[in-house]
């Protein structure tokens, strides 16, 4: 099969062409040549900007499927249609669980939980109008490419790569072991699904050319904060005690963690993605590869960090 990335040389995108090519697939990347620039050397790449509208290296091509991992704005949809025409094949957009209205899922998110307003009116992203830019791309992907469109909305996405660094902190701290401060809930659920993961399911819909929209989340079973921490630690051969702290404790916050009015947020139905074929990897796998690539990489500093001094003292302050 032949497949066009829409992007496709940083963390999901990179997932999503590795498993394409392993799985023997001709794959064609389209960016600007920036990002990962010496990956993938023996492909395909044709160089254009999205922000700017310059498709013209996609002029005349035919693909069997076209995979749009940075359409974030409606206008790149648009523009991206127009320059592929007929050439596009089956359109699989990667959309976001950010566009579901949590006020509106009651216990659980399924597929077909109300999604939030469509955003049209500016090209501004924020965490306020993420989700509602995506839920406009997702109706003009829909209202394009009918039963050849394919709409994959992931959750929290882990892995090797992972540009965010939110799963990353907690590996981390769990590889140091011991007493691990926790400004949370330990009993709040929490979803990641494994990059991987995320990239063989989104192969094996192209494969079986299959329509329809898949929440791709993680892992297999539900988990809890204090179980994820846990099964960090467990990838990394350390023991941890989890001592919940105030909520307010850390300035910022850490990854991860939410009110308990935004729990249903971390419980999505992943049922539709199973039954197509994404499997789920273990949080302590998913932990351990992480952990290998962290300090491959040197461990830089985090976005979100608590120093050990300063852990320390909220974990005595809890235990009085």
């Amino acid at each position: 099969m032949k497949i066009l990335m829409l992007g496709g040389t940083s963390f999901v995108g990179r997932a999503i062409v590795e498993d394409a090519v392993a799985a023997g697939h001709e794959v064609t990347l389209f960016s600007r040549g920036k990002t990962g620039a010496d990956l993938f050397p023996h492909l395909d790449k044709r160089i254009g900007d999205r922000a700017t509208g310059d498709y013209t290296s996609l002029e005349g091509g035919t693909w069997d499927a076209t995979v749009d991992v940075s359409g974030y704005i409606p206008r790149h949809v648009e523009q991206a249609a127009k320059a592929l025409g007929d050439g596009a094949g089956r359109y699989l957009f990667i959309s976001t669980g950010s566009v579901y209205d949590k006020d509106a899922a009651g216990d659980q998110m399924t597929e077909q939980t109300p999604r939030l307003p469509a955003e049209r009116g500016t090209e501004e992203i924020t965490g306020e109008t993420y989700g509602p830019l995506k839920v406009a791309c997702e109706d003009d992907v829909l209202s394009t490419y009918g039963d050849k469109a394919t709409i994959v909305r992931p959750g929290i996405v882990a892995g090797p790569y992972d540009p965010t660094e939110r799963f990353t902190y907690w590996v981390r701290r769990a590889a140091r072991g011991g007493q691990v401060a926790l400004p949370g809930r330990p009993e709040q659920p929490v979803q990641v699904v494994d990059s991987r993961d995320l990239a063989r399911l989104v192969v094996q819909l192209l494969d079986d050319d299959k329509a329809g929209i898949y929440n791709a989340v993680g892992p297999g079973r539900p988990t809890t904060m204090e179980a994820l921490i846990k099964a960090c630690a467990q990838g990394a051969g350390t023991d941890v005690e989890v001592v919940p702290v105030a909520p307010d404790a850390v300035e910022g916050g850490l990854p991860l963690l939410l009110p308990p009015d935004y729990d249903v947020m971390f419980l999505r139905a992943r049922d539709a993605a199973e039954a197509a074929g994404m499997p789920a990897t273990p949080l302590e796998k998913t932990a351990a590869d992480v952990l290998a690539w962290d300090r491959e990489r040197g461990e830089p500093q985090l976005p979100q960090d608590l120093t050990p001094e300063r852990e320390a003292e909220l974990v005595a302050s809890a235990a009085r």
